[in-house]
């Protein structure tokens, strides 16, 4: 099991979950038809880099719904820009295709989209590109520590 793997799985001690191991799904869709559950029942994980700060912030967003960055600036106060791997690395000890909304290296401010609360399971990247973990939306709210917000398009 992967470093990060196993961080996540510590995370989720003591909740009701499942981390299942997926194939090849790099996008919500191919997630979502994998696990036989909806495209927004996929919880991703989106970092943008603040331009001020320099810091990562975290987007998680239902798997049909794509970031209104004008929405996401203005919640983040500052210009956004794209976070490239290195920082999404440092931040969240993550790699992207694998960032989890929990359980980061260091505490990364986010920000949680009110359409995953329509369901009462939703999956989400466990740390790796091929495992995923479900979780009530509320848990995976309050285990984020993120801003329930409107921020899509």
């Amino acid at each position: 099991m992967s470093k990060s793997l196993k961080r996540v799985s510590a995370a989720l001690a003591g909740e009701t979950t499942e981390i299942r191991e997926t194939g090849e799904a790099k996008t919500a869709l191919q997630a979502a038809a994998e696990l036989g559950v909806e495209v927004d029942q996929i919880a991703k994980s989106i970092i943008f880099q603040g331009q001020t700060t320099g810091q990562a912030l975290l987007f998680i967003t239902a798997g049909g719904n794509q970031v209104c960055e004008n929405k996401a600036a203005a919640l983040a106060d500052e210009p956004l820009g794209r976070a490239d791997a290195a920082l999404v690395r440092a931040q969240t000890g993550f790699a992207i295709g694998g960032v989890s909304p929990l359980a980061h290296k260091t505490p990364i401010r986010s920000f949680f989209d009110p359409r995953l609360m329509d369901f009462p399971l939703i999956w989400a990247a466990a740390g790796t590109p091929h495992h995923v973990f479900s979780l009530t939306p509320a848990r995976l709210l309050e285990k984020s520590a993120a801003q329930h917000a409107d921020f899509t398009t």
